[in-house]
């Protein structure tokens, strides 16, 4: 890395947020879509944009992040995740340039403690108070645990009953925990979008909000600096590929600038059994067509059991053509075979999801589609925790003819909550 863009004290920006079908302009805040019906993503001046010379990721980037005032970065400071050269898995793979990116050494063991992080310092500039949010435990483990570096701000969490266990966050009053018995991811997301309508409060958004992505580039950003070679393959599992639209987008953003010479090939991976981008892309559809769809998804890789990512896959179906990468799936021996291997050869423990990003790897060096003098970032995004503790501040939904209704013994739940139910 040279220093000709680096420099010391963050200073105020402008952020711009441009529609990625008309190019229309919008002003700073929260604005996901546009009137014709496009994604909104957000711009920085490139030509002005500098590092910080900084250990905490979110100073050192802050010229790439979707904020104006650097006063508004929510008080957590990060250091880099170790970007490991992974010599012995190499050599098994055939491969002299592999290196692993772990997140699993992030407090919450996820990748999305960097998206919570970024989502909290937006939300705390355009001055947003409460949020409705849903995901299958990872993002919503990350939110709700640094929702308190945010004072004032109030979480309403909807899940799924199967991704209950998935949670695992210090109880506070900050977060309110709504459990759905017997729905699916698609029905938790619809249901906190519903909730945040009737109470007049954020939709999150996923996906769709531009600091999730944003935040989640840092990862790339930071490897990018440490690898000492030119990048040729980004690997990652996926379920919507937030973290890897993200990433393609800091790659240009860093190629501009002149830190690196080009952007990576993609390669996104998926399990078999919940792989709707990659029925899609193998076949060559720009859109999720009905077969595609995973309606009760299943599989180890619990945190990408997404059967349905309709609305997002064709922005992520556009990156990865542009980059002339990959979709694929992997089975869930060859899962269970890349865990094991990442564990007795480097001494890391990824989760079944990041273990999927391994095995994607292994299948396409197989078929050749990666050559052994390829330089290849492996994104580990992290690993398992521990069962949730009881939480105080759960309340139970269920089913009924006319939508999802507070269970009867729910006594403790706020009348003002009751109300949105009504």
């Amino acid at each position: 890395m040279n220093g000709k863009n680096v420099s010391r004290t963050p200073r105020r920006k402008n952020v711009r947020h441009r529609c990625v079908g008309c190019g229309k302009e919008h002003p700073h805040g929260f604005v996901t879509f546009c009137e014709c019906g496009a994604m909104v993503d957000v711009e920085y001046d490139l030509a002005d944009a500098r590092l910080y010379d900084s250990a905490n990721t979110y100073v050192r980037y802050f010229d790439l992040l979707p904020l104006e005032d650097p006063e508004n970065l929510v008080p957590v400071a990060q250091a880099a995740t170790p970007t490991h050269h992974a010599e012995r898995l190499g050599r098994r793979l055939g491969l002299s340039w592999l290196y692993l990116k772990d997140e699993t050494v992030l407090p919450t063991r996820t990748t999305k403690d960097r998206m919570a992080r970024v989502v909290l310092s937006f939300f705390r500039e355009i001055g947003v108070r409460e949020f409705a949010t849903s995901s299958t435990g990872n993002s919503s483990t990350s939110l709700a645990q640094h929702v308190r570096c945010y004072p004032g701000c109030r979480m309403y969490l909807f899940t799924a009953e199967d991704f209950l266990d998935r949670l695992n966050f210090d109880d506070n009053d900050q977060v309110a925990v709504f459990a759905m018995r017997g729905a699916t991811f698609v029905e938790a997301f619809e249901e906190a979008a519903s909730f945040a309508e009737r109470t007049g409060i954020v939709r999150e958004s996923g996906f769709f909000n531009p600091a999730r992505r944003e935040g989640l580039k840092t990862a790339f950003l930071e490897a990018a600096e440490s690898v000492p070679r030119t990048i040729d393959w980004y690997v990652q599992a996926v379920s919507s590929a937030m973290g890897v639209y993200g990433t393609y987008k800091g790659a240009k953003e860093l190629t501009a600038m002149g830190v690196i010479s080009r952007p990576p090939r993609l390669l996104c991976v998926q399990q078999e059994t919940c792989s709707p981008m990659a029925r899609a892309f193998q076949d060559g559809s720009d859109v999720i067509r009905p077969g595609d769809v995973f309606a009760r998804p299943r599989g180890i890789a619990k945190a990408i059991l997404r059967g349905d990512p309709s609305r997002v896959y064709p922005y992520v179906q556009k990156i990865v053509h542009e980059s002339e990468g990959k979709i694929i799936a992997a089975g869930e021996k060859e899962i269970r075979t890349a865990r094991r291997m990442v564990q007795e050869l480097e001494g890391l423990d990824p989760c079944y999801t990041a273990a999927t990003a391994v095995a994607g790897l292994v299948r396409m060096v197989g078929q050749g589609v990666v050559n052994k003098d390829d330089t290849v970032l492996l994104n580990l995004t992290g690993g398992e925790r521990p069962p949730c503790p009881p939480l105080q501040n759960l309340h139970w939904l269920e089913r009924t003819s006319s939508g999802w209704k507070p269970t009867d013994d729910d006594e403790v739940l706020a009348e003002e909550l009751r109300e949105a139910f009504a």
